[in-house]
């Protein structure tokens, strides 16, 4: 008897732990029903959608600063940065089509429209954007909007 135990617990133990961290796994991410996203590996809050439309770097800092999300609970959203905005890229992991027709590889809790994401990363004229869809960043014309949209992100206290 005391045998089988043993047998049944070494077996069951390990598909505990298992399931137990899988469920852990699908928990990074908390919709928090207002709109937002809580990532709790890295402990910021995301608007659960961008702003859905073309943008500018200079109206795409004014919307995340102000966006029209959550009640407007907070006071401290912001532009986010390129290394905050790598965090949610999934290489080999789930991705979906945009609307504007490009897959992007991001949690589908979080909706982009198209794939590129303006940071507050910026020198003079230009600013830096992450592609969702390669994983990568590169910098661009502030004036430039076509395909890029705003991604409201604060920090938890």
């Amino acid at each position: 008897m005391v045998k089988k135990l043993f047998i049944i617990s070494v077996i069951c133990c390990p598909l505990m732990i298992l399931l137990f961290s899988s469920i852990q796994a699908d928990q990074r991410f908390m919709d928090n029903g207002d709109g937002t996203v809580t990532d709790t590996l890295t402990n910021l809050m995301w608007a659960a959608s961008d702003n859905m439309g073309d943008i500018t770097w200079q109206d795409a800092k004014i919307y995340c600063e102000n966006p029209p999300i959550a009640g407007y609970k907070y006071s401290d959203w912001r532009m986010p940065t390129i290394k905050e905005l790598k965090t949610l890229y999934t290489k080999d992991g789930t991705k979906y089509e945009t609307d504007c027709g490009l897959n992007v590889r991001i949690d589908p809790i979080i909706r982009l429209s198209c794939a590129w994401v303006w940071t507050i990363d910026s020198q003079a004229i230009s600013a830096y954007a992450f592609s969702f869809r390669k994983g990568y960043h590169y910098s661009t014309l502030m004036l430039t909007k076509k395909h890029f949209r705003a991604l409201p992100v604060r920090t938890l206290k």
